[in-house]
């Protein structure tokens, strides 16, 4: 079993900045304006050979009015429950706060194993500052600057020496050798993505308002249910860019980018109300430019439906024809919130996941594909000289695609090219999965 470290503490502590620095990448969003981070992070960390989980909160207030202050409050709650070790930061700088106090009298009560951690001891200086963060409650604090990395060796040498007294009978789960997909959910803020991972959980897993722009970070989450194992990630909603407001936006849809770039397969959810407009075609078409795998989820389609005269089927085809020639995508009707439909996702995220390795056999590809080819040839070039398809194959690639083989391929036209795409997937299983076809000289 993973050993579990979660990071709690005030706004602006530098709970984001310790988080990466242990995790060795910048995965969580680090900005001067507090409260950026609302949603509970995950990352993995390793220290002379022991594997941990390391669990980045958002900061805890102790206003009482506020829905999302609440919220995050709520997470904090959670990744205390769910954790072995809590990393207790407070900031040398600012001192005891209240909050901190409050801080203490919760993870007291916990009976979790609690390190205190002083943040931002930049320089020597700050360590002789009359604090006594002894108040607090805690046998031990460790001086720390989480920005450029002092003292946080001593730390990580404390968290393996727990590891392997306290939790000694816990067998840690190899995954190296197993893969595990990972399924990320985009689409524009506020349709639902939060939402439909706390459908799958069957908990408020990640905070949901009606606050547009609530999730912040691509957050990862280990689903492990019947018979389907996987990695769902939670994306921000990607805005235009005239929209997008300050700095932390600008983050968070980059982080949106990347979530796609190491996506197996991409679940595009569209709000019913508002329809496929340009802003979901700009995503679709990222996807398709990465090569991954997508499924289109119509979401809030229980209100949509009850309210209005177009069915499904009409739904479908207008997208279908926007899509086009990548038309074969799964389109699957939900209520995240209702989790009407969701139990049809997963099946046909494998299914678009298989897909996407499908391998053909050269000459069952030629056998299919070169008499329609020679049926319906491309029009001949401005010399009148007639162009020709000999062979085809699938290149020996990660995604599929197909180099065909031409007297005169520099002729051959993009509606070609689309022609031949979709006699592939007509005759072909590649459900979801976009393909490159390529024309290069016999």
């Amino acid at each position: 079993m993973n050993y579990i470290v979660s990071i709690i503490g005030c706004p602006n502590v530098g709970k984001s900045t310790l988080f990466n620095r242990l995790v060795g990448r910048r995965k969580a969003i680090v900005d001067v304006t507090s409260g950026v981070t609302r949603d509970r992070i995950y990352g993995n960390s390793e220290w002379n050979g022991i594997k941990f989980s390391v669990v980045d909160t958002g900061g805890f207030s102790t206003s009482k009015n506020d829905i999302l202050e609440k919220e995050i409050k709520n997470q904090i709650f959670v990744a205390i429950k769910e954790s072995d070790v809590i990393l207790f930061l407070v900031d040398i700088k600012i001192g005891i706060l209240d909050e901190d106090i409050e801080i203490a009298k919760i993870l007291r009560k916990c009976q979790k194993i609690i390190l205190l951690v002083v943040n931002k001891v930049d320089d020597g200086k700050y360590v002789y500052f009359d604090t006594d963060f002894f108040r607090l409650g805690f046998e031990k604090y460790y001086y720390i600057s989480a920005i450029n990395g002092s003292g946080t060796g001593e730390l990580l040498d404390k968290l393996i020496e727990i590891f392997k007294h306290k939790f000694l009978k816990k067998k840690e789960k190899i995954l190296k050798n197993e893969f595990i997909p990972r399924f990320s959910i985009v689409g524009r803020p506020n349709v639902g993505k939060s939402t439909l991972i706390n459908s799958f959980l069957n908990k408020n897993h990640h905070i949901v308002t009606n606050i547009s722009g609530t999730t912040r970070d691509s957050l990862d989450v280990f689903y492990n249910k019947w018979e389907y194992e996987c990695i769902l990630v939670d994306t921000p909603g990607v805005r235009k860019k005239s929209k997008i407001r300050d700095n932390i936006e600008f983050y968070s849809t980059m982080r949106t980018f990347k979530t796609i770039e190491h996506a197996d397969v991409c679940l595009l959810m569209v709000d019913a109300y508002r329809g496929w407009e340009k802003q979901d075609m700009n995503i679709f078409k990222l996807v398709k430019k990465n090569h991954k795998g997508i499924i289109i989820l119509i979401n809030k389609w229980d209100l949509f439906y009850n309210k209005n005269f177009y069915t499904q089927k009409d739904y479908e085809l207008f997208i279908r024809k926007k899509i086009s020639p990548f038309d074969n995508v799964p389109i699957i009707f939900i209520s995240a919130k209702n989790k009407d439909g969701i139990h049809n996702i997963l099946p046909m995220a494998y299914q678009v996941l298989k897909s996407r390795k499908n391998r053909l056999k050269t000459n069952i590809l030629n056998k299919i594909m070169l008499p329609i080819l020679k049926k319906n040839p491309p029009t001949p070039n401005k010399k009148n000289k007639f162009i020709t398809i000999k062979y085809c194959t699938q290149l020996p690639s990660c995604t599929p695609k197909f180099i065909f083989f031409s007297n005169f391929p520099q002729h051959i036209k993009e509606s070609y090219k689309r022609f031949v795409e979709n006699q592939i997937r007509s005759h072909f299983d590649f459900i979801g999965v976009p393909i490159q076809i390529f024309f290069r000289k016999k």
